[in-house]
């Protein structure tokens, strides 16, 4: 079985799995679902409910160079509305670093995710228009199968990516803090 195979597998029946219809049903220009809900239900799945991380909120990342805040607004109401428990983060990647002091300018959701914290938080889930699964995975699976919590190379010497894996080596103590510079 190939690493997007396993990871779909893992996702399908879950939160996850349930969510990414409704967000395509948004019609979000590139969108991806990323970050802590598919990397938590990953290494919960493979490390059991002794590793206490749980989906805080879906993190979707979309790219609409005309867009502005209240399309993020928008989503946001509709998922809540319609999945009343659970939180969401919807950010338009094109207008990021206009309200996000010291970042770059993004040219795609892709090239926002690839500079999230970890290797294993950038990692995208989606549904085509066929319903059909895809994947954004710029460094891979191997990290997030493996537990490896590594910063991207342009956090490696983030105060803030170094705290929060203290944070996920707290609630999970099967991960492994390994240095970015392996990649």
């Amino acid at each position: 079985m190939n690493s997007n195979t396993r990871l779909q597998k893992i996702l399908a029946d879950t939160p996850v799995g349930m969510i990414l219809p409704a967000i395509a049903q948004l019609n979000l220009p590139d969108w991806w679902l990323a970050g802590g809900a598919v990397r938590n239900t990953v290494w919960r799945s493979i490390f059991g409910n002794d590793c206490e991380l749980v989906i805080k909120d879906f993190d979707i990342a979309f790219f609409d160079i005309q867009g502005n805040r209240s399309q993020e607004l928008a989503a946001k109401a509709i998922l809540t509305e319609q999945f009343p428990n659970d939180m969401f983060d919807v950010k338009n990647q094109a207008s990021f670093a206009r309200w996000r002091p010291g970042r770059r300018t993004y040219n795609s959701t892709e090239d926002g995710i690839k500079e999230w914290l970890h290797t294993a938080t950038a990692v995208g889930v989606r549904l085509d228009a066929q319903g059909q699964w895809q994947f954004f995975t710029p460094y891979g699976l191997d990290d997030l199968f493996s537990g490896i919590i590594r910063t991207t190379p342009v956090h490696t010497y983030n105060p803030n990516a170094h705290q929060k894996a203290s944070g996920f080596l707290q609630k999970c103590p099967y991960l492994q803090l390994v240095q970015s510079n392996s990649i």
